[in-house]
Order: C-alpha cells, then sequence, then structure tokens
C-alpha cells in the first residue's frame, strides 16, 4: 500500500494541475479516481481542504454523478450493456455468467481480490454489436454469447496470472 504521503502527494499534484479551483472539481475527481479506482473518504476530505470548500460539496458532486466511486473497483472493470437492443439480444444470460464465472454474491460487484468490477449500465452507445460489453472502457466486445463471454473473462484471468494482464481481446 502507497504511504499517506505519497498518496497526499499525488492529491496535491492534481489539484495543483487544475490551479486549485473549485470550478475544475469534476476533472479533479476524475483524476483522482482513475489514479485510486476509487474516492476514499480521506481523499474528499483532502480535496475539500485544498479547494476551501466544504467537505459536502466534494461529497454531493461525488455521489450525484454516476461515474463516480465510493467503494474500491477492481482492476479490471467489466461493464455489460442492458440498453433495450442488448437487453433484447440477450445481455441479462452474460450478466449473470460472468457473476457466476467470477463468484458474486448477490448485491456484489467487486471480487474480494479487487481483480473484477462487474457493473450494468443503461447504455454503452454500441447497439448495432448487440449484445455488449466493455473492459476498462477501453476494449469492446460484441455479439456475445454467454459463453464467448466467459471464454473472454478466462482469457484476461490466463494473461493476469502470467503477469501479462492488460488486454482480453484474441
Amino acid at each position: 500500500m502507497e504511504s499517506t504521503d505519497r498518496k497526499f502527494a499525488k492529491l496535491q499534484e492534481i489539484i495543483h494541475r487544475h490551479g486549485g479551483q473549485v470550478s475544475h472539481l469534476i476533472a479533479i475527481l476524475q483524476e483522482v479516481q482513475q489514479e485510486y479506482r476509487y474516492l476514499p473518504e480521506e481523499v474528499m476530505t483532502f480535496i475539500a481542504t485544498a479547494l476551501n470548500v466544504p467537505p459536502a460539496v466534494v461529497y454531493g458532486v461525488a455521489t450525484f454523478y454516476a461515474q463516480f466511486s465510493l467503494a474500491p473497483k477492481g482492476k479490471y472493470v467489466i461493464r455489460v450493456c442492458n440498453g433495450t437492443a442488448c437487453h433484447v439480444r440477450g445481455a441479462e444470460p452474460i450478466h449473470f455468467a460472468l457473476r457466476r464465472a467470477l463468484g458474486l454474491a448477490e448485491g456484489q460487484e467487486t471480487t474480494e481480490d479487487l481483480q473484477f468490477t462487474v457493473e450494468t449500465v443503461s447504455c454503452l452507445g454500441a447497439c448495432g454489436l448487440a449484445p455488449v460489453v466493455t473492459i476498462n472502457d477501453r476494449e469492446i466486445f460484441g455479439q456475445l454469447t454467454p459463453e464467448d463471454t466467459v471464454r473472454v473473462l478466462q482469457a484476461l484471468q490466463t494473461w493476469e496470472s502470467r503477469g501479462e494482464g492488460g488486454s482480453a481481446s484474441a
């Protein structure tokens, strides 16, 4: 785990890059979340202090926008589209197959080892490829079956166990 001094130095660097302006709060939170994979409470308090605003302001923004998370996310965030086209073409069985393969309990989104988070989203904007899954908002997999999805997950787990992690495309 990184030291407290280093954590806050990185935060200070992000805030400084945005001129310490409250008007840049969303951009600051986006960078912080990219760095830490979520927004820890002590980090939001630090940001509030650095920007000279009440912590409730930072917390309010962080909880208003769905893009922010107050809970740790996995190294790999898998998003299953459940928009109309994806839903009709089988998004739900894909979602269940991923959860089963990762051993996620009811209400649990992230694996205990913080490697994988599975989320359902309203639309990924790739309806022509339905059903669609993304990994870390970089890789898009379309026209999937539950079996295809589990194979992609298994490939990613294999690469991760070899220390090659990062890409699940074949």
